[in-house]
């Protein structure tokens, strides 16, 4: 899927992450097909509830890994609370028996890897900022009509 700039009310721009979290334990509980079905069930209804486009997902046996797209105004924090918190409270809602495995109710360990894919990587971000007294004078000059300084 490509990498499109979207435009919002006041802002314009990608919010691309990559996600990773695993169980508590690393016990594998999605291990068989009905689990991780299940799974990848919950996390794409609780996506687009909250509008969050899955660009990717992949449920291992004890960890999930996912590349998701959401409104500049989300933080990474906020989509692994909605997407880490409904899954897990879903899970033991619909699979009582999960708490025989997790009885204090924790189903994921508390950390997380995120990060944030851009459109650009970061050396061309870099350099466009090393370079911005270039890029303002050439802009300048095509409104003036006079030569960059």
């Amino acid at each position: 899927m490509a990498l499109e700039i979207k435009h919002h009310a006041h802002k314009v721009g990608v919010n691309v992450h990559h996600l990773e979290w695993c169980t508590k334990y690393r016990y594998k509980i999605f291990k068989q097909d009905k689990y991780k079905n299940l799974c990848e069930e919950i996390l794409k209804e609780t996506a687009q509830r909250h509008r969050i486009i899955i660009r990717e997902l992949f449920v291992m046996p004890e960890h999930i890994h996912i590349s998701v797209e959401t409104l500049p105004s989300m933080s990474q924090s906020k989509v692994l609370q909605l997407l880490k918190g409904n899954l897990s409270y879903q899970l033991f809602r619909q699979q009582p028996k999960f708490k025989l495995r997790y009885p204090r109710g924790h189903l994921f360990s508390p950390g997380a890897y995120a990060s944030s894919v851009g459109y650009n990587t970061v050396e061309t971000v870099d350099e466009y900022i090393k370079n911005q007294m270039n890029v303002h004078q050439t802009s300048l000059s095509h409104f003036t009509g006079s030569p960059a300084l």
